[in-house]
């Protein structure tokens, strides 16, 4: 038989980088993140790993063949189940103390009140062309004053923003409004990443059609967004600051091993944004 669970013993490596206070700290917060796929699935593994004690955690869809590539909890034996209910497995068996309120249609209108009562934090793992879900989350974090993190697989690494109580809003960095999908899908890609670090390697540029709703992905840049959301979710949950915040944001790209910070102040209304996206709908021959 194994031995039975203890949360100190199963997080005691985390001492050293976090104090025995600190770890008690982060086993009483609650984190949401929607989306069980390429990033939120592997969110919510690492931010267990790191000993959160409670997640809401929002998912409508099921793993297929095209999932294998990026999602941990895409296998063989998970064909045609519920991502929800899979990564809900996974990471009760790191810590079976684990709260956990499953949202199995996914956040919507309806249960965006639920989805972040008594939530702590909230971190994206949204499909990248979720555009209502994702306008609606950020928008309820803005009103309830709850922090915000997203992260971006772009190419081989991954792009990040934090959105912050009392500072800049998700919707006054990007702009939406009532746009259409293939406007938001450009102000999403250009204010994630200023820098365009992972545009020199991509070898196809017909892979990406944000008309069709349709782009390239690696496992790489999944696993360095939860590595760098987690660590942003350290600093705020326990105030070890400083947590640069939009129109601040940084891109890494493990491929040029390179990391440049971003500040972009008036967010998509910035002229080097609005350059950035002129040449890209040149690029894309009016598809985007």
């Amino acid at each position: 038989m194994p031995p039975a669970f203890s949360y100190p013993l199963a997080f005691v490596r985390n001492l050293g980088w976090v104090t025995p206070a600190e770890q008690g700290i982060l086993r009483s917060k609650r984190i949401a993140i929607a989306g069980m796929g390429g990033v939120g699935g592997v969110h919510l593994l690492t931010l267990t790993r790191l000993g959160i004690g409670a997640f809401h955690i929002a998912d409508f869809d099921r793993f297929d063949l095209a999932n294998f590539n990026r999602q941990v909890g895409a296998t063989v034996t998970t064909l045609d189940l519920p991502k929800v209910d899979v990564l809900a497995t996974l990471a009760r068996d790191i810590n079976p103390e684990l709260q956990l309120t499953l949202f199995r249609d996914g956040v919507h209108h309806g249960n965006l009140a639920a989805f972040l009562d008594g939530v702590d934090l909230y971190v994206d793992g949204l499909d990248f062309f979720a555009f209502g879900a994702r306008q609606a989350v950020f928008a309820a974090c803005a009103e309830r004053g709850i922090p915000a993190i997203t992260a971006a697989p772009l190419g081989m690494g991954t792009a990040l923003l934090n959105f912050l109580p009392g500072g800049m809003s998700f919707e006054a960095y990007f702009g939406w409004g009532d746009l259409p999908d293939t406007e938001k899908a450009l102000r999403f890609l250009v204010g994630l990443a200023p820098a365009g670090l992972h545009g020199s390697y991509l070898v196809d540029p017909s892979s990406i059609n944000l008309a069709a709703q349709r782009g390239p992905s690696t496992i790489m840049g999944c696993e360095l967004c939860a590595g760098a959301a987690a660590t942003e979710a350290l600093k705020i949950l326990l105030q070890r600051g400083p947590v640069a915040a939009a129109p601040f944001g940084y891109q890494f790209d493990a491929y040029h091993n390179r990391m440049v910070r971003t500040w972009r102040p008036g967010g998509y209304r910035n002229p080097l944004q609005q350059l950035a996206m002129w040449a890209i709908r040149r690029r894309q021959g009016g598809r985007a």
